[in-house]
């Protein structure tokens, strides 16, 4: 599929402001700072919806290798995995309309490329999610085994939290992309675990409200870190199974 950046409307691109402007005028003081830096890296502003071709693909290619990849919405996990494997981060071109400003049912353009596309200049990010997908889709016919990888990707890559100099800040696109949730996350009284592997793998989690708590990580490099010593683990998972 192509983004077809011709068929966006003055409408979309005033709703892409709208958003942008909303989480940008919050995000400089709690999101992680390799967050913020990768907006200014792969040239995303308020004024137009990011052109893929032209604009996003091109700094992510120099930057770590990555680019977006145009899906129509939610995809198998093998289709999902395979894509995450090849530096390919699959993201939606729709974008919601007014009535759907604070909810939507199935992740839009918003939520896929703001909240997650400007993370992807971080090569220790970049290098935690293609080593992930390679796990993944070892394991990809283990339906028990994929449900606990689905969990590191959730409390990571979707809602979690990093430690910098001392101050819990957010860079999970789910929470990067939310305004409700971007500021429910961060409440003294939401709990919040320090980044144990073990413990995410056992822990669900929810996709039609705001999580029950966070984990917290200290650095990319620990996600990375995590994943080459996931294999013991899932391993278990999987003699379970038999």
């Amino acid at each position: 599929m192509n983004q077809d950046y011709r068929h966006y409307t003055p409408a979309d691109h005033r709703m892409w402001q709208q958003l942008f402007t909303r989480q940008m005028a919050q995000l400089p003081r709690i999101a992680s700072r390799a967050y913020l830096d990768g907006v200014e890296k792969v040239g995303f502003v308020a004024g137009h919806i990011p052109d893929f071709d032209r604009e996003t693909n091109p700094a992510l290619h120099k930057l770590t290798g990555w680019e977006v990849y145009v899906v129509p919405g939610l995809i198998p996990h093998r289709e999902f995995y395979t894509h995450l494997y090849n530096r390919q981060f699959p993201a939606t071109s729709w974008l919601r309309k007014p009535e759907q400003i604070d909810y939507l049912e199935e992740p839009d353009m918003f939520h896929d490329t703001f909240g997650h596309v400007p993370l992807l200049s971080n090569q220790a990010f970049c290098d935690f999610m293609a080593h992930l997908s390679e796990v993944a889709l070892k394991h990809i016919d283990q339906e028990e085994v994929l449900q606990r990888i689905s969990r590191l990707y959730w409390y990571t890559v979707e809602f979690g939290l990093i430690r910098e100099d001392g101050t819990l800040k957010i860079y999970g696109g789910g929470i990067i992309s939310s305004s409700g949730e971007s500021t429910y996350c961060l409440r003294e009284d939401v709990p919040k675990r320090d980044f144990d592997l073990p413990m995410v793998l056992d822990t669900p989690y929810h996709i039609d409200r705001y999580q029950d708590h966070y984990f917290v990580i200290d650095s990319y490099d620990q996600l990375y870190e995590s994943v080459t010593g996931i294999e013991p683990l899932l391993e278990a998972y999987s003699a379970q199974q038999a």
